[in-house]
């Protein structure tokens, strides 16, 4: 059967053919079903593996069992023809310009030939009596049905398959050759009529192939063809009548077939027959076929006998019919020669209109280009004069370049073009993705969407690399395979259907590459819609055409051709139609009043930012846009879209009503009218909040103001996902371009939307430094950051921070009531039918009403049918607006959903929307993602979206919609936005709520699963809803985390065990996941304790108990012994701390333990050898692991100690969505741990549960008596067992308890302490509590002087294998640094240099694998003018100078407002120091030695090699560097 050599894009092409949907067909092409894989599917196949709907299932094997049964019936009434067919013919020889022997070869995806029915290439004929250059025919393709004589020059032609007789030797193939070729042209010589028989080409035999088939034959001598005709002199009666056929028939010619599926070479041969007038005029020609005698092995001629056209056949002119024939002949000939005189006469050339043609090709139907296209040009070297027209390609908006042109730098296109825009070269290579980036990761690394990507196709000139051209079959060898996947990735994976043209710029000679590359496009677009082919020069179109026919019928390719015009005037036609203009440059406001130039390269090199210009929109041709494209405009933004700068570009050109200006914007506008009018700045970075509802016109407002401002300062949108470190750069030089003095800039006012607070803080902590650096005067303003945000809340934010925050809310003010009031009605008036689409707006004058929206809501609804696939795209759309902050569906997945094909159909583009309900309409937005374009939808407003969520959940439970959605194979599978569609999908079930991002609550789990618990079975739903997006996120490891934490939080521990095992499998270095793992077993453990019925639970029944406890450390314990480089994360100390914290707990109740002498039992048992026999036994497993309880409780605590030393506490979004901590671990970490701290102390040194009074009354005589261990835990118990502990009793309100716990601790020491009585934890605690007393209590009796305290920490360890902890080190920094740098003694300079470098080293060690915020270290001390002790200031005496909320406090911190405070200045001390090699030093006494200081805050280093001053903190990377100023 024919269909079992199917490939499986064959089998696709027929897939798609009988309406299979598109996910299934990708489905079953990965999966390799090939046309005898087709024959054997299974139901069960089709719907586990392929994951079909019995619809589909159905469909498709009804489909394929009618093609079994067709073929079948075929093959059963198939006959084998010999090759006794008609009769022959001879003359010279004429060959096709054929292609270099080659092997066309065939990757599985042309879609030229359907394999079905009606989808067989059609083919057109080779001109008649014409040499055929360029011109060839393609397998299998077909041609016209035989025909006879219609108008004697239109040729009648006859098939001849020679499908068997080819294979005869020289002698019998030319006499069967010559039997049909003489017979044919005899009757065309009778009939007067032009004619070619075509040898290679199926006639009506019966056959496995088509009529009129192309299947060319093989041809070993062309000879043999020639010589055939040498029979005209045997065949034919008289030699007037052979010299006429001799003149009649024409040479052979030979046409190559081109067959992708097979090496060897074929040929349709072709024999024209030309009766002119003036030969066969007033004769009857007869013949007398030659035939081979099987017999004797020789060639007779039959008797001569007239031969005429009857319809498609030739039979012999019979003995009745003759005398009429030879009557008829005059008539005949009369006709010929008017046939032949009309022929002569020059016809009307018809022009069409390429005008128009260039337009429908460009624009798919448009009246002009616009935006809503990208455009991939496919060229080959251009011509110098060609250079000079193509301004139309640079306004065009390029997406890619394939260039075959290796000199197109130096020569060609590409170095052109790159003067005006700015480019990104590349080669087929980068397109490879052998990183197996992810779309987005590749994207961005390739820098697609920001520049127009270049992509050298066949080596570059002038270029190091191995990069060089090639011939064409070393190409298609080696470069072929990286071409299709280049377009495959591109046309699948990057730009969604339909929203690209590829135009074939064809300037010189075609070459194969080309036309594989044709072939790679058509194939991946299934056609040749969005394709179009400009050609200048009619005689490379012809070649081309006939090398691309192999996949696009030559009749398609007319279709998409532009021939014969000119470049220019392709250039000049397509400019016409351009709705923007390419400004080479624009137009920005400098520092004199006046206006300076960007170049539009110069322009695209600061990629991050979107820069408004003076003449922003300026290059729109208002010629072009017509009143409905203003009108669509406008009515886009009133239903709910985002501002564009058109729209206020056509408002100041009165085009369009004016746009609201809010009570907001006039705050927001007041605020920096005031900052840029001031005559010295407070500080070079300002900044202004606006927080907003969401959908209440947040937006709008702040691009309002850069629209504004644009011809006063210089504006710019940061795009989103853009680089800290990238957006300063970019910053920076549009704030200097083209001006002259750094100080003198005009500022920049930066846009900055939905950024978090990290980042917002990063790119101030930049900009600061670099204005630092370029010694730019701190009372310059230079940058004005607004920063707009949703919030849930946003007047609670204003409120914070009244001075630098503006609210947008839904409600309106008595001043902004009437001015919406107006707006609708002059709207209604305006858009009359469509005013139902600027419902947005509505609602906005409505205040957002919840009666209105429900109202119109439900009124939608109710006119919906819910069982309709366009309802549930509804459902998915409101569950996704409603859950996750800026979710949307991409116009490529609701096509693939709705299983439209959407295609360009002629002058028609069949648009999603059009498969829209009048209600769909109305709810959904079109969006256009911001980078790459791509149309996107979501609902109007969040509002809406939430209540069609809420009404149709009273009849379809949210979980019964989200298990659809990620359910739903096309819409998870999809791959155009396959990633950005995941990732909300992953949002949906994993972020949590947080009042910190605005939320009005936080939430333990993502707001779905908690709404989806609150329904009837709702824990179980919402565990069902986890495990199914696990399977389609592709076991995602993190939603694997989450449902463990779901299922413990319910108390089902066995199966939140399993899934934090599964999600540990996928990331076994995963410190979130691990810690999860350990939170199972603390919960389970948590759960048996308080379930416990017993009082005092014997040993045996604690066993459980004890063993998931010991389990819970050991997970913990796991977490925390991960490799350092994968992750950094210490939530696994906090864990083992709280389960060992509880199951000393649990011991002190266990009944040996409870009675009156259990206490010192358990201790005994806890820290000694000592076993009771009572444990002995039930508890073997635990003993060591109990044993060692308390050392490993201390080493937890002591590691959450020195973490919360080095660095701040916040935490980022990601990792909040991920930690499994209780809230207080998180978010106040240090109050936690002296809380543990005291609970862990106060159970080993018996003092159970004291209150902090009586602890604080301890008498001296109790404090004698204590053992050292007994002292420890004591000076746990009061706060100064660990650093951190010690540090936070500085923040403690009650300086006075405070004070009094730190000289309780003090008490327990001998006053003639040595270094040698302690041990180095200890002393260290010691040295810190004297240090934190002195800055509470400066006069307290316990205090030991600066000198004393030298001498302890001289036994700390600077340097070796032993070498002391970072807090030894940082102890000795402090002690150490010298009142004078001069003053000091070589030996304390050399300790104090070596505890700082080791300090630096540690630090650098610590953090090498941290992201830089969690990495931002703490600077606890600075240096102040006192002498002593007193030189040693907390911070928390600074930042009590510092007036202001929160986050006023913060930015003078990062604004270094906190130097110029009259008190800091006063307190602290400026110490000299000098910039050498971009570091900075500090001498430290004698000349040589120096000490590297960090910089901190926006104090970074000036340029070159400076004298400067700057305040010293003291931190555990070592000593910084505050407000460094230039000595002048």
């Amino acid at each position: 059967m024919l269909f079992l050599s199917w490939t499986e894009s064959h089998v696709s092409s027929w897939l798609k053919s009988i309406g299979i949907k598109e996910n299934y067909i990708l489905k079953l092409n990965e999966e390799e079903v090939t046309g005898s894989v087709l024959t054997t599917l299974q139901r069960d196949f089709l719907s586990k593996t392929i994951g079909m709907k019995s619809g589909q299932i159905e469909h498709l094997l009804k489909k394929r069992d009618d093609l079994l049964k067709t073929e079948q019936n075929k093959t059963n009434t198939k006959t084998v023809t010999n090759s006794n067919t008609r009769h022959d013919k001879k003359v010279n020889v004429l060959v096709s310009e054929g292609t270099p022997d080659r092997k066309v070869q065939d990757d599985g995806t042309n879609a030229c030939n359907d394999i079905v029915k009606s989808g067989v290439g059609s083919c057109e004929y080779r001109k008649f009596d014409q040499r055929p250059t360029n011109f060839r025919y393609v397998k299998h393709n077909s041609l016209p049905p035989e025909t006879g004589p219609e108008n004697m020059i239109v040729p009648c032609h006859e098939y001849k398959s020679l499908e068997t007789a080819h294979k005869l030797d020289s002698r019998r193939l030319k006499t069967k050759v010559a039997s049909e070729v003489l017979r044919f042209a005899c009757a065309c010589m009778n009939m007067r009529a032009n004619g070619t028989i075509h040898f290679g080409i199926m006639d009506n035999v019966k056959s496995t192939h088509r009529h009129g088939e192309i299947i060319g034959i093989p041809v070993q001598s062309q000879e043999d063809f020639v010589d055939a005709l040498d029979y005209i002199e045997k065949c034919f009666k008289g030699s007037n009548h052979q010299s006429d056929a001799r003149k009649c028939i024409r040479n052979p010619c030979f046409i190559e077939v081109l067959d992708k599926e097979n090496a060897e070479k074929t040929w349709v041969v072709e024999y024209d027959i030309v009766p002119k007038a003036s030969i066969v005029k007033g004769k009857l020609y007869s013949v007398g076929v030659p035939k081979f005698s099987e017999k004797d092995g020789k060639v007779k001629c039959e008797e001569q006998v007239p031969y005429h056209r009857v319809g498609a056949n030739t039979p012999r002119i019979s003995d009745d019919e003759l005398i009429s024939f030879i009557q008829d002949l005059r008539e005949k000939d009369q006709q010929r020669e008017e046939a032949e005189s009309s022929a002569n006469q020059t016809p009307l050339e018809f022009r069409e209109d390429q005008k128009r043609k260039l337009s429908i090709l460009l624009t798919g139907g448009k009246t002009h280009m616009d935006n809503s296209l990208f455009y991939i040009v496919v060229a080959n070297k251009m011509q110098p004069e060609d250079l000079d027209n193509i301004t139309f390609l640079v306004n065009m908006k390029l997406f890619c370049v394939f260039d075959f042109d290796p000199d197109s730098e130096t020569s060609g296109l590409y170095g052109k073009y790159k003067e005006q825009k700015a480019v990104t070269p590349h080669f087929l290579n980068d397109y490879e993705n052998n990183k197996r980036l992810e779309n987005a990761e590749l994207i961005a690394s390739l820098k697609l969407f920001d520049r127009v990507s270049w992509i050298y196709c066949n080596g570059r000139n002038n270029f190091p690399g191995n990069n060089v051209p090639c011939d064409e079959i070393t190409w298609i060898k080696i470069q072929k395979k990286k071409m299709k996947k280049a377009v495959s990735l591109i046309c699948n994976e990057i730009l969604p259907r339909n929203s690209f043209v590829v135009i074939f710029l064809l300037m010189s000679d075609v070459q194969q590459p080309l036309v594989e590359t044709f072939h790679e496009f058509y194939a991946e677009i299934n056609g040749h819609d969005c394709l179009a082919v400009i050609a200048e020069s009619k005689e490379t179109y012809r070649k081309w055409s006939s090398l691309a026919q192999v996949s696009c019928p030559i009749s398609a390719l007319k279709e998409i051709s532009i021939v014969d015009m000119p470049l220019s005037h392709v250039d000049a036609t397509v400019q016409s139609i351009q709705l923007s203009k390419n400004q080479p440059e624009r137009k920005l406001p400098v520092s004199n009043g006046g206006l300076c130039f960007l170049k539009s390269v110069d322009e695209a090199m600061l990629d991050s930012l979107e820069i408004i210009s003076v003449d922003q929109c300026d290059d729109t041709n208002l010629e072009i846009m017509s009143e409905s494209e203003i009108k669509e405009t406008e009515l886009y933004f009133y239903h709910g879209g985002k501002i564009n700068w058109i729209n206020f570009w056509l408002a100041e050109k009165h085009k369009c009503g004016n746009i609201i200006e809010r009570d907001a914007y006039k705050e927001a506008n007041k605020i920096l009218d005031n900052v840029i009018h001031r005559h010295k700045a407070a500080r070079p970075i300002e900044s202004v909040n606006i927080y907003h509802h969401p959908g209440s016109g947040g937006s709008t407002v702040a691009r309002q103001m850069l629209w504004k401002w644009k011809t006063i300062l210089r504006c710019a949108v940061v795009k989103q996902s853009e680089e800290v470190t990238t957006v300063c750069e970019h910053a920076v030089k549009l704030r200097e371009h083209n001006e002259n003095d750094k100080n003198k800039c005009l500022p920049v006012l930066l846009l900055l939307e939905d950024q978090n607070a990290d980042y917002i803080d990063d790119l101030r902590r930049h900009l600061g430094n670099v204005i630092a650096t370029k010694k730019i005067s701190q009372s310059v303003l230079c940058f004005f950051l607004l920063i707009c945000n949703r919030s849930n809340d946003p007047e609670r934010m204003r409120r914070e921070s009244p001075s630098r925050t503006v609210a947008v809310t839904h409600k309106l003010s008595d001043q902004e009531k009437p001015m919406f009031q107006t707006k609708v009605d002059q709207l209604k008036l305006e858009f009359e039918e469509d005013f139902k689409f600027i419902l947005t707006f509505v609602l906005m004058s409505k205040e957002f009403q919840p009666s209105y929206i429900k109202d119109f809501v439900k009124n939608i609804l109710d006119k919906t049918d819910h069982s309709s696939s366009i309802t549930s795209l509804i459902r998915f759309v409101a569950l996704l607006n409603c859950y996750v902050k800026d979710s949307y569906i991409s116009v490529s997945h609701c096509e693939a959903y709705l299983g439209i094909a959407n295609h360009f159909s002629g002058v028609k583009y069949h648009a999603f929307v059009d498969h829209l309900t009048d209600e769909a309409k109305l709810i959904f937005i079109h969006l256009r993602d911001s980078s790459t374009h791509i149309q996107l939808i979501r609902i109007i407003h969040p509002l809406v979206a939430k209540e069609i969520l809420t009404q149709i959940s009273t009849n379809m439970p949210q979980s019964s919609i989200a298990m659809e959605l990620i359910k739903d194979n096309v819409l998870i599978n999809h791959r155009i936005e396959r990633d950005p569609f995941l990732k909300v999908i992953t949002a949906l079930f994993i972020r949590r709520n947080r009042k910190s991002r605005g939320d009005q609550e936080d939430t333990a789990f993502s707001p779905l699963i908690e709404k989806v618990c609150t329904e009837r079975g709702g824990v179980q739903k919402a565990v069902d809803l986890m495990k199914a997006a696990f399977i389609a996120l592709g076991k995602d490891a993190y939603v694997a985390q989450q449902l463990a934490r779901l299922l413990y939080t319910n108390e089902r521990f066995e199966e939140a065990l399993e899934w934090a095992q599964e999600a540990k499998s996928l990331c076994p270095h995963d410190t979130f996941i691990l810690d999860t793992l350990g939170q199972v077993y603390k919960r389970w453990f948590y759960h048996l304790y308080d379930t416990l019925e017993e009082k005092d639970p014997s040993p045996e029944r604690g066993v459980e108990i004890i063993s998931i406890a010991l389990k819970g450390i050991s997970a913990f314990r796991a977490s925390e012994k991960i490799p350092k480089k994968e992750t950094v994360n210490l939530s696994s100390y906090y864990g083992e701390v709280d389960v060992g914290c509880r199951l000393l707990k649990f011991l002190s109740e266990v009944d040996i333990f409870s009675e009156t002498t259990g206490y010192s039992k358990l201790i005994k048992y806890l820290l000694t050898d000592y076993i009771p026999s009572e444990v002995k036994t039930p508890w073997q497993k635990f003993h060591q692991q109990l044993k060692g309880l308390q050392k490993s409780l201390r080493q937890a605590l002591e590691c959450i100690s020195e973490d919360l030393s080095y660095f701040q506490t916040d935490i980022s979004e990601e990792d909040e969505e991920l930690d499994a901590r209780d809230p207080e671990q998180v978010y106040k970490p240090r109050e936690w741990l002296t809380r543990k701290s005291a609970v862990y102390a106060g159970f080993f040194c018996g003092i159970q549960e004291e209150s902090d009074e009586l602890a604080e009354n301890a008498s001296t005589d109790q404090i004698s008596i204590l053992s050292p261990f007994q002292r420890q835990m004591k000076s746990y118990k009061l706060g100064g067992g660990n650093v951190s502990s010690i540090l936070s009793l500085l923040y403690d309100r009650k300086s006075q308890r405070a004070g009094k716990k730190l000289e309780d601790i003090l008490g327990m020491y001998s006053e003639s302490l040595t270094w040698k009585d302690l041990d180095e934890t200890e002393l260290i605690n010691v040295i810190f509590c004297q240090i934190a007393l002195n800055c509470i209590l400066p006069g307290s009796s316990k205090l030991l002087s600066l000198k004393q305290l030298q001498d302890l920490s001289k036994g700390f360890k600077t340097k070796g294998k032993h070498m002391s902890s970072a807090s030894a080190l940082f102890l000795l920094s402090l002690l150490f640094w010298p009142e004078n740098s001069k003053d000091v003694s070589s030996t304390d300079a050399q300790i104090l240099l070596l505890a700082i470098d080791a300090l630096q080293r540690l630090c650098e060690q610590k953090i090498q694998h941290m992201s830089q915020r969690k990495s931002r270290i703490v600077t606890h001390f600075f240096l102040a003018k006192a002498r002593g002790l007193n030189k040693i200031v907390h911070r928390s005496a600074i930042e009590k100078q510092i007036k202001g909320n929160l986050s006023e406090r913060k930015l003078k911190w990062l604004g270094g407002e906190v130097w110029k405070t009259q008190e800091v200045v006063e307190k602290l001390k400026r110490i000299e120091g000098w910039t050498e090699n971009e570091n900075l030093y500090v001498q430290c006494g004698h000349k040589d030695s120096k000490i590297r200081v960090i910089p901190r805050y926006s104090a970074s280093l000036p340029y070159g090699n400076e004298k400067v001053t700057f305040y010293l903190g003291f931190s555990f990377d070592g000593v910084v560097a505050f407000d460094i100023q230039v000595m002048k």
